[in-house]
This record gives structure tokens, C-alpha cells and sequence, in this order.
């Protein structure tokens, strides 16, 4: 019989990736929402998903949901960055109690929230934990309850990454939030950092097919294991601005600052402008994530080319004109990414 996931956070960015992943690799797919009619109608280009009524903030809605489940995948983040600290503690507690009865794995998508400057620039799983925010202090925090869950017999992967992009559903990030305007034409792009600083990018169609492969190779794991996925490092952090005026065809568009300063005067104000400043700190200076680990276990990391990942990015972001942007091949591959099908 087919292996069952529990996805919570599948309208997400890479909620909805793993279920299109992991769907590639036989698994059987179910989703927990407070809406599932609504998720089914976004989500309509994945009719494979089994679709349950359920909150993540309820612990008998998530038991519930996780019956008969081999691995959740809480995949779940508070909208916008609002209300960290009232949520997402919360949520990894009722998913490990579920993980718990139920007898599954989990899988967690972490970040570099957990690390302090005292870590950086080259970030190892075993690099000290010593954040200087708030939603740092909170990452480690649900990290700690996983291994406690994990010596209580939950096997818990966690595979770490940079900033997401693309994917079909993913618009809660810094591409599609920051840098280019959803359904509008590349007229600009915005760039948060100093162009000289390095940074790190986690295509989301190949970090869940990252996800995917270590599963499949589950007793190979340990009870709590830890990747790094590298993704796309850009030495220089303005060449993903670069990649966007490249795939959109638009080379002389400017490239516009980030007004922190105009962020820093609403966050009393905006909770999520408030959120969004606090991690500044990782633009200002070179942050990566190191997949040795990650390449020696699965013997490659899958890996999109930068500027055909951006091109689909684009695409998938609405930006008018660019579907006329691809070959018939890459159109083709498009629509595979879009049916939740390509590998």
C-alpha cells in the first residue's frame, strides 16, 4: 500500500510543492484546512489531494487528520509573519502530539532564523544556535520540541534552506512580495540588500524534491536528522535582480532600494512591516547554508538553472508576458510544473 502524508500548510509555498512531490513518488495525499472547499478550488490543478476540515491551532483537529498517516509535513506559517509568537509554537506542539498517536514521521522546512552572527558566513547543522530576534529564538524553540519528540520515538527530518521562490502557489516570501509585483509587468525590481552581499535562494520546486528523495530513503535516517539544502548561492545578492530583468526580457528596468527607513516608521503600525524588518539583519551580510552533508547523502541536490527557475517564477507570479518567454520545451515544462507533475 501507497504511503500517506498529512500536509499542514499546503496552500503554502512549499506545502504545495511537497504535495506535488511527493504525489511523484506514490505517495498518498492529504490536506488539513479550515477551509478545504476553498483549498481545493486554489489548489484545483492538484485534484489528487484528499482534503480535511481542520485548524492547526487545534490539537484534536490535527489528531484527527493525522490517523492512519505515515509523515506529516508541517509546512503551516502564520500569513504575512503576523503573530509569531501566539502561533507557531502552538502548532509544532499539536503536530508532534498528533505524530505521536499516530505513529508518523514528521517533516519540518527550517531556516536561518536559528543562527546568530556568531555562525555566520558558512552555516554546518551543527553551527551553534545563538539568534538575536524574536522569531529565532521561537525557530530553535520548536527545533528543541522536535528532537525532545524525536527521543520519544517521532523520527523528525528537517531540511534548512534560504529564501524561497517559485513553485505554483507560492507568494507568502521575498520574491514575489518584495522584489517584482505579482500580475504586473517587470517594470522594476526592488532589492533588499547591499548589491555586493552574498545570498542564498531555495527554489521551492527543487527543495521539495530535495524533501522527497529523503523520504524515500527514510531507514537510512537517524530519529532527528538535519540537512541544509543549497539551492542557488549568489556571491554577488544583485544577481538575482539581474536573473529577473534577464527573464523578463526588460535588461534596462532599474533596480530600486528597499525603503527600510519607510518600513522602520510603520512597523509600530504594520505587523507585518514589523516582522519583515526585524530580518534585516540577513541581508547585510553573507549568509549559507552548507549542503556537503545533503550531497554526500543523496549523491546530488536537485538543481534548476537560475534563470530558467526565475523564468518560471515569473510565470507562475502572473507577470503579464511572461508565458511568451519560453520555448516549446520549456512551455511544455511549465505545464508540468503547473499540473504538479515535473520531477
Amino acid at each position: 500500500m501507497a504511503s500517506t502524508a498529512l500536509i499542514i500548510g499546503a496552500t503554502g509555498g512549499f506545502g504545495s510543492e511537497m504535495a506535488a512531490a511527493l504525489r511523484n513518488y506514490g505517495w498518498q495525499v492529504r490536506a488539513m484546512h479550515r477551509k478545504p472547499k476553498a483549498a481545493a478550488r486554489q489548489l484545483a490543478d492538484m485534484p489528487f489531494i484528499d482534503w480535511i476540515k481542520g485548524d492547526a491551532m487545534n490539537a484534536a483537529d490535527v489528531k484527527a487528520a493525522a490517523v492512519n498517516a505515515d509523515v506529516i509535513v508541517h509546512a503551516v506559517n502564520p500569513p504575512g509573519y503576523r503573530n509569531w509568537g501566539g502561533t507557531v509554537v502552538p502548532m509544532i506542539d499539536n503536530t508532534i502530539a498528533a505524530a505521536k498517536a499516530s505513529g508518523a514521521g514528521i517533516l519540518f522546512p527550517g531556516t536561518v532564523y536559528n543562527f546568530g552572527p556568531d555562525a555566520f558566513p558558512l552555516l554546518a547543522e551543527t553551527s551553534p544556535q545563538h539568534p538575536k530576534t524574536r522569531k529565532g529564538a521561537l525557530r530553535v524553540e520548536m527545533e528543541r520540541r522536535l528532537r525532545a519528540a524525536s527521543e520519544e520515538g517521532v523520527k523528525v527530518l528537517i531540511l534548512r534552506a534560504g529564501d524561497f521562490f517559485g513553485g505554483c502557489h507560492a507568494g507568502n516570501n521575498w520574491f514575489a512580495q518584495g522584489l517584482v509585483k505579482p500580475g504586473k509587468p517587470v517594470r522594476a525590481v526592488t532589492y533588499p540588500g547591499p548589491h555586493h552581499v552574498g545570498h542564498q535562494w531555495a527554489y521551492l520546486p527543487d527543495m521539495a524534491e530535495t524533501a522527497a528523495r529523503l523520504l524515500a530513503r527514510a531507514d537510512d535516517l537517524a530519529d532527528f536528522e538535519t540537512f541544509h539544502f543549497g539551492g542557488h548561492w549568489l556571491e554577488q545578492g544583485i544577481e538575482m535582480a539581474d536573473a529577473i530583468r534577464a527573464a523578463a526580457r526588460r535588461p534596462d528596468v532599474p533596480v530600486k532600494r528597499l525603503p527600510w527607513f519607510a518600513l522602520t516608521l510603520l512597523s509600530p503600525f504594520v505587523e507585518t512591516f514589523r516582522e519583515m524588518r526585524e530580518m534585516r539583519y540577513l541581508w547585510k551580510k553573507p549568509v549559507r547554508l552548507d549542503n556537503t552533508k545533503l550531497v554526500a547523502f543523496l549523491g546530488r541536490e536537485p538543481h534548476t538553472p537560475l534563470d530558467i527557475a526565475v523564468r518560471q517564477s515569473l510565470a507562475a507570479l502572473g507577470c503579464p508576458g511572461a508565458d511568451d518567454l519560453y520555448s516549446e520545451e520549456e512551455s511544455l515544462s511549465l505545464t508540468r510544473l503547473t499540473k504538479g507533475t515535473i520531477q
